[in-house]
C-alpha cells in the first residue's frame, strides 16, 4: 500500500489545470476524492472518469460556506478528511497603471482569502481527528515579483506567509506542504483583459511550461509520506525557467 491509498482528500480547483490532474492521479495511487470548482460541467466530468471514489460539488472558495459544504460532504461521503488541497486560484494580471482594481479584489478573495476559507473549514476537522494535511498550490511568485504581476505576486507572498504561520501553529499532528510551481501548462495566459500580457504570457507559456501533472507528482510525493515527515515546501519549476 502507497501512503495515499485509502485516504480522503479534498481539492479544490478541480475542474481544469493542476487540480483535474491532481485528483486524476490521487485516483490512480487508491485515494477517494471530494472536488471542488466553479465550473460544475467541467466538475462533473472529472469526477466522472474517476468514478465511484469520488464526489464533487460546485465550489467557489470566495464563499465560505462552500468550503464548509465540501468539507461536510467528505465526511457524509467517506467518514473523515485527510488533506485539503487548497488549489483553486485567480491571475489576471496586468500593470499598475491600468487600475483593473476589480481583477486586484478578485485575486485577494480567491488566492488569500479563499485560502483562509479552506483552513477555516479544515482545521477543526483536523484537530478533531487528530490528523490531517494541508496542501497548498502557491507560485513561484513569491520569491520573486516581476511587472505587471505585483498584485498576483502580492497575493502569493501571503499565501507563503499565511501557510508558514500555519506550520508553525500545526503541532506535531497536522502537516502543512506548500507547493509552488513556476510556468505550467494551464489557462493561466488566458486570464488577463489586457491583450499585451496575455499574449506575452502565452507565448511565454508556450515556450517553456511543463505539464500539470509535474505539479501533481509533487502534491502527491508530500501526501505520500510518513506522517512523521512533513515536506513543507515543494519548487516545482521548468528546467528552462530563468
Amino acid at each position: 500500500m502507497s501512503g495515499i491509498e485509502g485516504k480522503v482528500v479534498a481539492i479544490t480547483g478541480a475542474s481544469s489545470g493542476i487540480g483535474e490532474a491532481t485528483a486524476l492521479l490521487l485516483a490512480e495511487q487508491g485515494a477517494r476524492l471530494v472536488l471542488g470548482a466553479r465550473r460544475e460541467d467541467r466538475l462533473a466530468a472529472v469526477t466522472a472518469r474517476i468514478g465511484g471514489e469520488a464526489a464533487c460539488l460546485r465550489t467557489d472558495v470566495t464563499r465560505r460556506d462552500d468550503l464548509h459544504a465540501l468539507v461536510a460532504l467528505a465526511g457524509d461521503r467517506f467518514g473523515r478528511l485527510d488533506v485539503m488541497v487548497n488549489n483553486a486560484g485567480a491571475g489576471p494580471i496586468s500593470p499598475l497603471d491600468d487600475l483593473r482594481v476589480d481583477e486586484w479584489d478578485q485575486m485577494v478573495d480567491v488566492n488569500v482569502k479563499g485560502l483562509l476559507h479552506g483552513i477555516a473549514a479544515a482545521l477543526p476537522v483536523f484537530r478533531r481527528q487528530g490528523a490531517g494535511h494541508f496542501v497548498t498550490t502557491v507560485s513561484t511568485a513569491a520569491f520573486r515579483i516581476v511587472p505587471a504581476m505585483a498584485v498576483y505576486a502580492g497575493t502569493k507572498f501571503a499565501q507563503r506567509a499565511i501557510c508558514e504561520g500555519l506550520r508553525q501553529e500545526a503541532g506535531d499532528a497536522l502537516r502543512v506542504t506548500t507547493v509552488l510551481p513556476g510556468p505550467i501548462a494551464t489557462a493561466f495566459g488566458e486570464a488577463s483583459s489586457n491583450r499585451h500580457i496575455r499574449d506575452r504570457v502565452t507565448r511565454e507559456l508556450g515556450r517553456i511550461a511543463i505539464a500539470p501533472a509535474a505539479v501533481a507528482r509533487a502534491i502527491a510525493f508530500a501526501i505520500e509520506q510518513p506522517a512523521d515527515v512533513e515536506m513543507n515546501e515543494i519548487v516545482v519549476r521548468p528546467t528552462a525557467q530563468a
